[in-house]
Formats: structure tokens, C-alpha cells, sequence
């Protein structure tokens, strides 16, 4: 199952797809060709272990950290049912699913949805920003937009927010609309991943982000034998591995970004950063991780 494999199958058909009864048309039947045996094969990235290198048990390691890939950009491009706050990468309507819809596709799969209460940003991605009068208001839910996704203990999607939050914690223009790294599509904002820029089959061989929350830590962006993703620690301790772009902002700043996957605030060295007009998409965090001591 190469190359985006039976996702890229679904992705597909999606786009091609004209008229009514998207779910019932597209969905459904896919569903059905894919089977057990397919979801089976997800549950392997369900729990915390190297099992994309372990050959022996887990032979097809690197395709399913693609096809998790491919699955993300389904996820992504049925998300029409977000607020249209913006025009930047607009699904097409056509496209449109139901909450319970799009909801059932990924529970087929083995996926169980989330919301919470308190801001988390492991769980919650900020979609839109309400700025409290209080600078140092701490960011708080105020709206659920959509649901997230677990599989196991592998995060496969956040739940998006609306939220209320100081300037100092989460400004808005900033947190709610600078381009979402490790990102496929959204209506609302610009977005980053390493799939754009390259050709029609070479796209779809994008690494997953792996994100586990495990009963001892959240563990961001790991695989830690890979050549990009996972290979730099953001520590004030290896700036050498940094781009200058990066190295301009603070420990804090790549922290939040590697979290968060957006900058929340406008940088302390935005004056500077302006001097390179495309400085926010110059930026690589997919290798980035934090350090083992803040795990």
C-alpha cells in the first residue's frame, strides 16, 4: 500500500465526487474495500513503541507512517463543516459531511473522538481567538468547532477551539491565523507540511507527526531514529542545529511552536524576522523535539 495507498484511494474519490450523499456514495463503500484487516493494521500505531523500525514484526512501518499521512489529509479535506473565518485553502462545499458523518468514518477505523474542558494544547488547536481585557488571562475554551481523534494513545487530530485568552498566553491574528505546521489544509489560515511543493506521487510519502500521550508523558513529534522528523532537540543548549530564522526566536517561542504547531504571539524579533518576508514558511519545525529532560 504505497504511496498514500487505500487513503489516497479515499482523498481521491472524494475530490472526483459530484452531487448529493457524499457519505453514503464515497464513504461507505470504501469502508467496506478497506476492512478489517486494514484496521487492524492502524492499531499498530495505536500504542507508544519504535514500531516504525521494527522490521520484523512491523514490516510495512514506513508505509503506515504514510498512509496515517494520507488518512490526515482525508480528515483534512472533510473538515468543511469549520466556520468559513477565511478564504486561505477552502475546501470545496461539495465536500460537505455531517459531524456524525465524518465522525463515523474515523470510528470505523478504530479512532475515538474528544473534546475536554480545559485547554490542552496537546488536545485543542485554537481556531479562532477572543482577546480578553486582561493581558494575562490564561487561554480558555470558550467554543468546541469540531471534535478530535485518538487512536490509542496516538494523537490523529485536535479538537478545534474557540477560545478567550490574554495577549501575553495567545494573541489574536497570531494564534488563530499564522500558518499550522504539520498541516495539510484549513479554511481558516495558511498551512505548512512536507508534502507541498512536490509532484503528484512524491506528495503522498509524508511522514505522520507522532504524538503519544502515554500514562507517564506526552511524547511530541517522536521517532527518534528518522532523519528529519524528531532529530533536534530545541533547547537553548543546540542552537547550531537551528536555521537563523529559528535561532531569532526564543526558547519559549519553539517550544510553543512545537506544541502548539503555530506561534501564538507575534516573536520578540519580529522587527528583525520582517527583514525576511517569508521568514514564518522558511521555518522547519518537523524535525524538531524537546529536549528528553521535558518529556
Amino acid at each position: 500500500m504505497s504511496d498514500g495507498g487505500k487513503a489516497r484511494e479515499l482523498y481521491e474519490a472524494l475530490g472526483w465526487h459530484e452531487g448529493p450523499k457524499l457519505y453514503e456514495t464515497v464513504v461507505v463503500p470504501w469502508l467496506d474495500r478497506a476492512g478489517g484487516g486494514y484496521r487492524a493494521w492502524l492499531a499498530t500505531a495505536a500504542e507508544y513503541r519504535s514500531w516504525w523500525t521494527e522490521k520484523e514484526t512491523v514490516p510495512d512501518g514506513q508505509e503506515l507512517l504514510w498512509e496515517l499521512y494520507a488518512l490526515s489529509r482525508v480528515s483534512d479535506l472533510l473538515l468543511a463543516f469549520q466556520p468559513p473565518a477565511g478564504e486561505v485553502n477552502c475546501p470545496d462545499l461539495r465536500l460537505r459531511l455531517s459531524e456524525h458523518e465524518y465522525l463515523g468514518l474515523f470510528t470505523s477505523l478504530g479512532m475515538t473522538p474528544f473534546k475536554g474542558s480545559t485547554f490542552d494544547p496537546f488536545l485543542h488547536e485554537i481556531v479562532e481567538v477572543e482577546q480578553a481585557d486582561d493581558p494575562h488571562a490564561a487561554i480558555e475554551i470558550m467554543e468546541f468547532v469540531r471534535p478530535g481523534l485518538l487512536l490509542g494513545q496516538l494523537l490523529f487530530s485536535r479538537a478545534g477551539v474557540r477560545v478567550r485568552a490574554g495577549v501575553e498566553h495567545a494573541q489574536r491574528g497570531v494564534a488563530d491565523r499564522s500558518p499550522l505546521f504539520w498541516t495539510f489544509r484549513r479554511r481558516h489560515r495558511p498551512t505548512v507540511d512536507l508534502s507541498q511543493g512536490w509532484g503528484r506521487n512524491s506528495q503522498w510519502r509524508t511522514d505522520f507527526r507522532l504524538d503519544y500521550r502515554t500514562p507517564i508523558a506526552d511524547l511530541l513529534n517522536v521517532a527518534e531514529d528518522r532523519e528529519i522528523d524528531g532529530s533536534t532537540e530545541i533547547s537553548p543548549d543546540h542552537p547550531a542545529n537551528l536555521s537563523p530564522e529559528e535561532r531569532l526566536l526564543t526558547p519559549d517561542e519553539r517550544r510553543e511552536l512545537l506544541r502548539h504547531r503555530c506561534l501564538l504571539r507575534v516573536p520578540e524579533a519580529a522587527d528583525v524576522l520582517a527583514g525576511s518576508p517569508n521568514w514564518e514558511r522558511d521555518l522547519m519545525p518537523f524535525g524538531w523535539r524537546l529536549p528528553d529532560s521535558e518529556q
